[in-house]
């Protein structure tokens, strides 16, 4: 007889929580939002808005004259947690003061590894890197997921400390 009270509690304590679950869906189902809250992509990629803390792909801000605030201190290769960024760096001599500057070679940046986590742009102590909003990435080949973000040509600004 015991076991039969149990079982039937059991079956009333389940149809209690399906009852509760069924009055949280209904109350949505009556009060849902009127307005249309769907985005119709790909249609409206002209009016789409990406929101300012989206993150994107890491870019590497350039001036209007070729020139980015990247000195080559590497902290962002260091804060990266699976190793998606390598400063790639080379010393010259200064003509003018004679000593030997580092100057960067290359900054790779492999987004097939990426996890967008932002640490490497907040690690930059020069604010050399930035997220864009390109939420479009999807390519065919791995390889075409590999950028160098320093421009051909590119130069640091005078104004940047080592």
């Amino acid at each position: 007889m015991n076991s039969i009270i149990k079982y039937l509690k059991g079956i009333s304590q389940g149809l209690n929580t399906l009852w509760s679950g069924m009055k949280v869906t209904g109350y949505y189902f009556f009060n849902a939002r009127k307005e249309i809250i769907t985005v119709q992509y790909p249609d409206n990629k002209d009016t789409l808005k990406i929101p300012e803390r989206f993150r994107g792909r890491v870019i590497m801000v350039h001036d209007q004259n070729n020139e980015h605030a990247c000195n080559g201190c590497t902290m962002c290769e260091m804060a990266c947690p699976n190793g998606s960024i390598k400063v790639i760096t080379d010393k010259v001599l200064d003509p003018n003061t004679g000593k030997s500057v580092r100057i960067i070679d290359q900054h790779v940046y492999y987004f097939s590894m990426c996890t967008l986590c932002n640490l490497c742009v907040q690690a930059c102590p020069s604010d050399a890197l930035a997220m864009d909003g390109s939420y479009e990435n999807a390519v065919f080949n791995r390889e075409e997921l590999t950028f160098v973000l320093n421009l051909p040509g590119s130069k640091i600004r005078d104004n940047v400390k080592d």
